[in-house]
């Protein structure tokens, strides 16, 4: 069912298929944070990630998406990195940051979730960032509520960012809806205004993604016509959760325990099964 001509409503039923695709990537996000250390390279991440998808019977969601199709099973962005870095030779260093952004699908229905991982020791500016980027997520994702906006959550997002010092909230880029594709109306940006934007509904599911740096706003695109760069080389961190709106609340659909501690914490109407 659609509402908006555009926008997917799932049916409680729908809405729990979903969240078997979300566990897969979830348990496969901490799979790789705990494999993640100097001299692993995100090829070896890539393989990671491909096994643990296939052994849970799912399907990647990048592997073969867009034009020109995507080449591996998860995003790797190291250091300057924002988003959709390719798995390849590069070697992790201590000091290091790695984003990892990963998908999947069970019986047609997707997930879609990233983390920021440090590498060792980290530089206590890039640890904050990292700390930052993380809870303007659950602000976005604790702002949402049946009846409310879209723009509810960005600016959550944005607000918090912006309160915590000067950090740059890269322009261009955004959370998604998602469902029986990856990527659906409506876009879900980083900023915005509350009380503007698509309304907010039981049913309703979205990726919300805070993609921040140390400096510019700005981007420029690699020759690999993928990977996302700061234009400054600042480094950057990106972290990501899909949720599902039900009569109760929130249900973070990546998330083990659905997001409840979090959701909580923050006074946030908690909506999962689980």
């Amino acid at each position: 069912m659609f509402f908006d001509q555009r926008i997917e409503i799932k049916t409680p039923e729908q809405v729990r298929a979903m969240r078997a695709a979300g566990l897969v990537v979830g348990r496969t996000l901490e799979l790789l944070r705990d494999a993640v250390r100097p001299g692993v390279s995100t090829a070896e991440l890539d393989a990671l990630a491909a096994q643990s998808i296939r052994d849970a019977g799912a399907l990647p969601s990048f592997l073969g998406y867009g034009d020109p199709p995507f080449p591996a099973t998860i995003c790797t962005s190291v250091n300057d990195a924002v988003v959709h870095g390719i798995p390849g030779g590069r070697v992790l260093a201590e000091g290091d940051v790695v984003s990892i952004d990963c998908g999947a699908i069970v019986d047609g229905w997707h997930g879609d979730a990233a983390i920021t991982v440090a590498v060792g020791e980290v530089r206590d500016d890039v640890r904050e960032l990292m700390r930052v980027t993380e809870e303007a997520l659950w602000r976005g994702l604790a702002a949402a509520r049946v009846g409310g906006r879209v723009g509810d959550i960005s600016a959550a997002v944005e607000t918090y960012v912006v309160g915590q010092g000067a950090y740059g909230i890269v322009d261009g880029y955004t959370g998604h809806g998602i469902g029986t594709s990856m990527h659906m109306d409506p876009d879900v940006p980083n900023r915005g205004r509350a009380g503007r934007g698509p309304r907010l509904k039981q049913g309703i599911a979205l990726a919300v993604e805070p993609m921040i740096s140390l400096g510019s706003c700005d981007s420029v695109l690699a020759e690999d016509d993928w990977t996302v760069l700061t234009d400054d080389g600042s480094w950057a961190a990106h972290f990501e959760h899909t949720f599902a709106l039900t009569e109760r609340g929130v249900w973070v659909l990546t998330a083990e325990d659905g997001g409840r501690a979090r959701l909580e914490a923050l006074g946030a109407p908690y909506g999962g099964e689980d």
